[in-house]
């Protein structure tokens, strides 16, 4: 028997099986073989058609089937991770009204910004544990003021892994975990935000039924069986957001430990086993997979925008050549420590929150024509990310937040062993990758929903570990010394 997984990510969308017995994943896919566009009709807007997730979807679905040779009858069970805090508006008839405004577009920024002042900065803060900011919540209430006859049309509005969800079954409904990451929940009350609904003037009647992280939270219809080739009627036991699900896949429980993932953003996670927030909110804090009210375990994420998309940039930029990731890799390391003295600050991807919503742009610094070539930019673009990666650290260690070890699956910039080695080097902390990734994990949370598995421990047995990079102390104060240059350039954005 087996349990299907999906990841609804914003380069593509991915399905994997796992036999249920021993835990492993015995095929996987993703569609499309390029990356997924990104409509951006004006700077700072970035919108994905939620139709084509389906069809990405479809794709996957029959592509693991096939290779595993095995029939929609063996899968006992569906989980959903998704790009988070997405807009998606359906109409009664449950056909989306407009593309997503997905988790990258800024166009919201200054509405949260509003709605943090004039809600309180202090409120916020204490009962979101965040600025309402550019999330889910303030991307709807800009469709309310710049789209109001399209506004009027909507009958529910949820996350993206609510829609396919929702394509798979039929029904609307959400989880605490989502509703706090769209910036909808109130964690000082333990329920919806009546303050930031009525601010915004939206109407409770438009978000989905709460249902549990780990729980059936539907069943596949007649209409989606006969588009996927799965079984009528099974259910669907787990859905949350990329992160958290990143977490739960790398089996990320507790309070004090450490999940992180370098794709088109790059993510810092830690847990947190108490209800609390930075002053600044330049970091985030969700509730996490296994968060109840009397036992919180909150997520708080650490996100820089300009990630894996910066590497893909670079790519395009100075790989007229056909140039690989792999072969950036090897470029990357023929270069010492520091890159030759060039700095690159990789914020170019939309607001940051590190920098309170702000766009401040990537930058360049200290080419020398004379001195420089793509090694040197490949190099310097990686540890950028990195860089960016520690100073938001040091923001999470501020509150009370410990890096020692941090676990990583061996995908995107992971694969990189510049990238890895200075992660470590310049964090002190100890990295583990282990061969998993969103839509394993999230396969391996659907046993647990459906009680296929028993606890976490059951569903992670199968987890493999692959690598494990010690910090190079004989290199710290090199790493230290790149570090500290780079930060001389922060003042400028």
């Amino acid at each position: 028997m087996y349990l299907l997984g999906y990841d609804i990510g914003s380069s593509s969308v991915k399905a994997s099986l796992v036999e249920v017995e021993s835990g492993k994943c015995v095929a996987s896919a993703f569609y499309p073989k390029s990356e997924a566009e990104i409509i951006a009709l004006q700077p700072g807007w970035a919108e994905q058609r939620p139709e084509s997730w389906w069809t990405f979807l479809k794709l996957a679905t029959q592509s693991v089937l096939e290779s595993a040779l095995i029939s929609g009858e063996e899968i006992q069970a569906i989980g959903i991770s998704y790009q988070m805090h997405g807009l998606v508006c359906v109409d009664k008839r449950l056909e989306v009204l407009r593309p997503s405004i997905i988790w990258c577009d800024s166009r919201a920024v200054s509405i949260g910004e509003e709605a943090f002042e004039a809600l309180g900065r202090e409120y916020c803060l204490s009962h979101l544990l965040n600025s309402p900011g550019n999330f889910t919540a303030s991307k709807l209430a800009w469709v309310k003021q710049n789209e109001p006859e399209l506004f009027d049309r909507i009958y529910k509005v949820m996350l993206p892994g609510d829609y396919i969800a929702m394509r798979l079954s039929g029904e609307v409904c959400t989880t605490v975990s989502g509703l706090s990451e769209g910036i909808f929940w109130d964690f000082k009350e333990n329920r919806i935000s009546e303050a930031l609904l009525n601010y915004y003037g939206l109407d409770v009647s438009m978000l989905g039924d709460i249902r549990p992280t780990f729980s059936i939270q539907g069943e596949v219809s007649r209409m989606a069986s006969l588009e996927l080739g799965l079984k009528a009627g099974t259910p669907i036991t787990y859905r949350a957001g990329d992160q958290p699900n990143n977490a739960l896949s790398l089996h990320v429980l507790e309070p004090g430990e450490i999940a992180s993932t370098a794709g088109t953003s790059g993510v810092v996670y830690g847990v947190n086993g108490t209800i609390s927030y930075d002053a600044k909110s330049r970091v985030n804090t969700f509730a996490h997979v296994n968060h109840t009210a009397t036992h919180p375990r909150l997520g708080v994420l650490l996100c820089i925008n300009g990630t894996g998309i910066l590497n893909s940039w670079l790519r395009r930029a100075v790989g007229s050549d056909g140039l690989s990731y792999d072969a950036m890799n090897d470029l990357a390391a023929q270069v010492p420590i520091g890159s030759g003295g060039i700095s690159i600050l990789p914020f170019g991807n939309g607001a940051e929150r590190m920098w309170e919503n702000r766009s401040v742009g990537c930058s360049f610094h200290n080419i020398d024509f004379n001195l420089h070539d793509r090694r040197h930019l490949i190099r310097a673009a990686q540890e950028g990310i990195v860089f960016s990666f520690k100073y938001g650290i040091e923001i999470m260690e501020s509150m009370g937040i410990p890096v020692r070890k941090i676990h990583a699956g061996q995908a995107n910039m992971f694969l990189s062993p510049v990238f890895r080695e200075t992660l470590a080097g310049i964090t002190g902390a100890t990295i583990e990758l282990y061969d998993t990734d969103g839509a394993t994990g999230a396969a391996r949370g659907s046993g647990i929903g459906a009680g296929i598995y028993h606890n976490a421990d059951e569903a992670f047995a199968g987890l493999e570990k692959l690598a494990e990079i010690e910090p190079d102390i004989q290199q710290q104060e090199a790493y230290a010394e790149a570090y500290a240059r780079w930060k001389e350039f922060l003042p400028t954005i």
